[in-house]
């Protein structure tokens, strides 16, 4: 690793002293954890000259949970949030994706807003800036190619945070502050499918709060990776699944690892009405969904054929332990 370029930190003690420090320079960066971010910097991936230090603003933190649903500050830790038992109560999939994150240390330093804001990822993005200026750099950072796929014109580097696709399929939406005030959206709006600009925020932008709406589907969270203590998703799924009456009334399926953005999975919609006691032709319908959908491409060390099916296979899963939950349930 190369050695860290050249900054001052800048340390706010509220949300408007952040917007208003990022107004100073355009090369300013907002962080909290770090743990993503300070490795590109020695990477040489980025030379801010601005670090705005996040975790000051008591706004940021804190987790807050009432009938009409839960509202969890950007700031907030991962470790916190996957120990925190009333959203484990009511978002499983939440708590089970924060714990899935990195290693102890990693969960502890890194935040809500970081796992949401992560980076892109690819074997020719992160590397040392020797490798990559010895490869003519990526279309992602100064380069003009994706080694990926050469002949294209977008960056196909994958999203690879565990957080999103959780809170994707129980309807999330954010709080996000800038120069122009607060503005609330969903939270597939805030990505776009593109790895080298996959983040719809404008400059000076930063996320604040994720709102959960009061959910009653069961959901669950599960992620293929190299090393099982600390490595990013090669592909994570999410699963929500709700029933009535012995029968699938809702189904929302999210996946990370596999494109520039995560992937809220269409066309669940076909898959309602069956009974909760799921068939094999049904999982078959939902594998099939998947391997349509997702687009794993050379950014890891793994086939992207394997990582399609992986999805696929953890979709299924997800959803047969769940609709089998739902099943005893109705018939107790």
């Amino acid at each position: 690793m190369e050695t860290l370029p050249p900054f001052r930190v800048a340390t706010p003690a509220t949300i408007a002293e952040a917007v208003a420090a990022a107004q100073e320079s355009r090369a300013a960066r907002f962080i909290a954890g770090g743990t993503d971010l300070m490795v590109n910097l020695r990477h040489g991936i980025g030379a801010p000259d601005v670090l705005i230090d996040l975790r000051g603003i008591v706004d940021l933190h804190g987790v807050w949970t009432d009938l009409a649903g839960t509202t969890v500050g950007a700031a907030v830790t991962l470790a916190e949030l996957a120990g925190d038992a009333a959203l484990a109560a009511r978002y499983p999939a939440v708590a089970e994706a924060a714990a899935a994150v990195g290693a102890p240390a990693h969960r502890e330093a890194g935040t809500v807003g970081g796992n949401l804001c992560l980076d892109t990822r690819c074997v020719f993005y992160n590397r040392s800036a020797w490798w990559r200026e010895a490869n003519g750099f990526c279309l992602k950072h100064q380069g003009s190619v994706c080694h990926v796929a050469p002949t294209g014109t977008r960056c196909h580097a994958a999203f690879s945070g565990d957080l999103a696709p959780a809170l994707l399929v129980h309807d999330a939406t954010v709080e996000i502050a800038g120069p122009q005030g607060l503005r609330r959206q969903a939270l597939d709006a805030l990505y776009a499918e593109d790895g080298a600009a996959h983040l719809r925020l404008a400059p000076g932008e930063f996320l604040t709060r994720v709102i959960l709406p009061a959910d009653s589907a069961r959901s669950a969270y599960a992620k293929a990776r190299a090393r099982a203590a600390i490595d990013f998703p090669l592909a994570g799924v999410a699963v929500a699944l709700r029933a009535e009456a012995g029968r699938v009334a809702a189904l929302r399926v999210a996946i990370t690892g596999t494109n520039a953005r995560p992937l809220l999975l269409a066309g669940t919609e076909a898959l309602l009405g069956a009974a909760v006691d799921v068939d094999a032709a049904w999982l078959e319908r939902l594998g099939k969904l998947v391997q349509k959908q997702v687009q794993p491409m050379r950014t890891t060390l793994l086939a992207a054929q394997y990582r399609r099916r992986v999805a696929a296979a953890l979709a299924q899963r997800l959803a047969a332990t769940l609709a089998g939950a739902a099943s005893q349930a109705h018939a107790a």
